[in-house]
């Protein structure tokens, strides 16, 4: 368990995206002057309509792709370890076990697993699945499958994880479930997590900060606050506060899509 975290805007400055544009080709621009500071501890919910370059953002942290002009910077020192990436479908390797999967951020850094099987077993562990390490992904549930995924993400014990719509193909009732043990797994590694999301709804559960994105070419709209202290139960889902929580998020997207209230 992580020690509490100062309140939002006081924490320490994780990275920064400064006056960032990404364009593809000669004239499709999916960012302009894309603003974003990231705190130590931030759970922050990129906000906005299809094609408002929410993944895009995503992938220039990561490093799968570089900024057209402006800059990203992490502003503490770091190892490839820091950072682990969660896609919207778990992408693991079908021809290999649970374990096997989740070791793949060691295997890329030259580590065997007989070195890291405690780091493996003690992920899979964290989100349930310790009986299954010698399971195949065709054997396991939608769910299952991105909780393997998560565990692979976060075996290294990244400074931050990045999550790009990664429960909007499953059932509701996973959905919710899953948006709980992420909260919990959040709080025992005490990572710092960008989570992609078309939903306000599961945007005002997960997050702290919610940065609501406009329409192309993407920026950052505007950005609002979930004070709600940690952990968030099912009675926060159904309080008013949350429901004026989501009203007010709801506002903000309508907003950024020009759409009236």
């Amino acid at each position: 368990m992580t020690s509490p975290l100062p309140p939002v805007g006081q924490r320490p400055d994780l990275l920064r995206m400064e006056a960032v544009n990404k364009t593809f080709g000669s004239d499709i621009v999916a960012l302009d002057n894309m603003n974003l500071n990231v705190q130590s501890g931030d759970f922050i919910s990129l906000l906005g309509p299809s094609g408002c370059g929410k993944s895009t953002a995503l992938r220039l942290i990561s490093g799968l792709m570089q900024p057209t002009q402006g800059r990203i910077e992490w502003q503490v020192p770091h190892d490839p370890g820091d950072l682990g990436v969660v896609f919207q479908e778990p992408t693991l390797m079908p021809w290999a076990t649970v374990a096997q999967n989740v070791w793949l951020p060691f295997r890329l850094r030259g580590k065997s697993y007989a070195a890291v099987r405690d780091d493996v077993r003690e992920a899979l562990a964290l989100v349930g699945l310790d009986k299954f390490e010698d399971a195949y992904p065709r054997e396991l549930s939608g769910g299952m499958k991105m909780r393997v995924s998560i565990a692979r993400a976060m075996v290294t014990h990244p400074k931050l994880i990045l999550m790009d719509e990664p429960f909007a193909a499953l059932d509701e009732i996973t959905r919710f479930k899953l948006n709980n043990d992420l909260l919990q797994l959040k709080e025992k590694i005490g990572c710092t997590v960008i989570f992609v999301t078309h939903s306000v709804f599961e945007s005002v559960f997960l997050s702290d900060r919610i940065v609501v994105m406009a329409a192309r070419p993407g920026r950052v709209q505007a950005e609002l606050t979930v004070d709600t202290p940690y952990p968030r139960s099912e009675e926060f889902r159904t309080s008013s506060e949350y429901a004026q929580q989501c009203r007010a998020a709801s506002d903000a997207l309508q907003d950024a899509m020009g759409m009236p209230a």
